[in-house]
């Protein structure tokens, strides 16, 4: 047994890397050639489209001298089959999202609860605010300096305020 520090041992006196090297070199494969019409083969005998089934044989409609109109009419005509035409549901957005349909009863109730629950939450801190402000204005008012004692024999009248203005009013004697 080796240890992992050392290089794998060669086989046959040839290096690990330089046998990997060679192995690959052989494995690859060129890659095959592109299938040219031969000139001298005919085209195949093709069948009409018209009698194509699903269990028909497309293979001559492949043949490199088949027309390309006439080749996509086979699998046009394949493809039409009812078979290749199965949702298979994991299409996610192939509902028609036109059709409008009422909202199912307990899906109302749902959404009813959930508006109850978010109105709770909000008087909830509505509450919480007003707590807060009552707070911070009992601690305002607990920093306020006390107000100066009155002198004996002094009065501190309020003074007067001016008579709030009546708006302009036409006079019924005018």
């Amino acid at each position: 047994m080796r240890k992992p520090d050392e290089a794998p041992e060669p086989e046959g006196g040839e290096p690990f890397l330089a046998r990997w090297s060679r192995k690959k070199g052989e494995a690859q494969v060129a890659p095959p050639a592109k299938q040219e019409a031969d000139p001298k083969s005919p085209a195949p005998q093709l069948p009409p489209v018209e009698s194509l089934t699903p269990e028909s044989d497309y293979r001559a409609f492949f043949h490199p001298k088949v027309n390309e109109d006439v080749r996509r009419a086979a699998l046009k005509k394949l493809f039409s089959d009812p078979r290749f035409n199965v949702m298979d549901g994991l299409d996610t957005y192939i509902d028609d999202y036109s059709k409008t349909e009422p909202i199912p009863p307990a899906m109302m109730a749902m959404m009813k609860s959930a508006q109850d629950i978010l109105r709770w939450a909000r008087e909830d801190k509505e509450e919480l605010e007003r707590k807060e402000t009552q707070q911070a204005a009992a601690k305002q008012k607990s920093l306020e300096p006390p107000a100066a004692p009155s002198v004996a024999g002094t009065s501190q009248a309020p003074a007067p305020q001016a008579a709030p203005v009546a708006p302009d009013v036409p006079s019924k004697d005018a």
